[in-house]
């Protein structure tokens, strides 16, 4: 054989299969998430329903996931911001609109979800909703002399040292809850000055300020921390599964607990889009939905997946059904001035 005739063969052998090796290449998914959302208890089912493999990466505020996408164009293709940063993400073009036909088991999330109004934007659906929950204080019984009732506890001087909060500009909303402001998602300067001056005045208080749920479980399981601001359901199970011979305990303060819920939205320009959408329809399933809840603690948005999967009781711990729950919490929102938030909160972690 001529080693030109033999050149064009092995030419057209690698051309035939350069589909397979991109079909190949493309049976993956990038996902920037929260820790606890990918954990191999369900992962490992959609990796082998769908073929596709999943790559997670992590975030510890919701402030990070502009970040990460700005600074790596192309390395993700689902996220999980927010309700409270869908809009911001959307505004900045970093993501694409939703074909909801291509997601199963959508129609079967709650309306008041999927129909809001930084959800569905210009017409078009930009994120898929995939849990929700609350923010609640947490605290050690043990190392407390009364029982709290209120966020004045993360201000308290007998615990200078023990005190931790999340390191996010939510700390604003707690801190202007505390000082009786309602509007706390439209601050005026005058009141974003008098919540910097109260942060400040409770750095000598703060032990640390907490980037991840993993970061604070290690702070309340070494005692380091006594009293904090938490997701609801995820600290405290880890916690007291590590049956350190003591416990914590969550309660929702006089002043309300914080709402929040998180959404699947696709990267712009996702080149595994079709993984993108077979993950968003996977985590609508029982599967997908019992088992972030499993993992988190947290509540499912879709009621008619969790159907068999959950048993009365956890059903109602984790407000199947019950979005008058809602109701009772302030649900984030984008705040109307988020660079002035954002410079408020940097002054704070920047004063000594």
């Amino acid at each position: 054989m001529s080693i030109v005739r033999r050149s064009a063969i092995l030419a057209l052998a690698a051309a035939s299969l350069l589909p397979q090796a991109l079909a190949a290449r493309a049976a993956e998914l990038n996902y920037l998430t929260w820790e606890g959302y990918a954990v191999d208890g369900f992962i490992s089912k959609f990796e082998a329903a769908s073929g596709c493999k999943v790559t997670a990466s992590y975030v510890g505020s919701n402030d990070d996931f502009a970040a990460k996408l700005a600074a790596g164009g192309g390395v993700y293709d689902v996220i999980t911001p927010s309700l409270d940063t869908v809009p911001m993400l959307r505004l900045a073009g970093f993501v694409a609109p939703i074909d909801t036909a291509k997601v199963e088991g959508f129609d079967g999330i709650y309306p008041e979800f999927s129909k809001e109004s930084d959800v569905v934007a210009d017409g078009e659906t930009w994120a898929v909703p995939l849990i929700w929950g609350s923010v609640s204080l947490i605290y050690r019984p043990d190392k407390l002399a009364a029982t709290p009732d209120s966020i004045s506890v993360l201000f308290d001087p007998a615990l200078k040292g023990k005190i931790s909060l999340w390191d996010d500009k939510s700390a604003l909303y707690w801190t202007a809850r505390y000082l009786g402001y309602d509007n706390v998602f439209d601050l005026t300067d005058e009141q974003l000055e008098a919540v910097k001056a109260k942060l400040i005045e409770q750095k000598p208080l703060i032990r640390k300020y907490w980037a991840s749920a993993g970061e604070l479980t290690e702070l309340m399981a070494n005692q380091e921390v006594y009293v904090s601001n938490a997701w609801t359901g995820l600290t405290s199970k880890d916690v007291n599964n590590l049956k350190k011979g003591f416990e914590v305990v969550e309660f929702t303060p006089k002043e309300k607990a914080e709402g929040w819920m998180d959404s699947m939205m696709l990267v712009k320009d996702s080149p595994n889009e079709d993984c993108a959408y077979k993950f968003m329809s996977f985590m609508q399933s029982a599967d997908g939905q019992c088992g972030l809840a499993e993992a988190t603690g947290y509540f499912p948005v879709n009621p008619k997946a969790v159907q068999g999967c959950m048993s009365d009781a956890l059903k109602k711990e984790r407000q199947v059904d019950n979005v008058e729950f809602v109701k009772s919490l302030v649900m984030w929102q984008q705040p109307a001035r988020l660079d002035k938030y954002l410079e408020t909160w940097n002054a704070v972690k920047a004063a000594p």
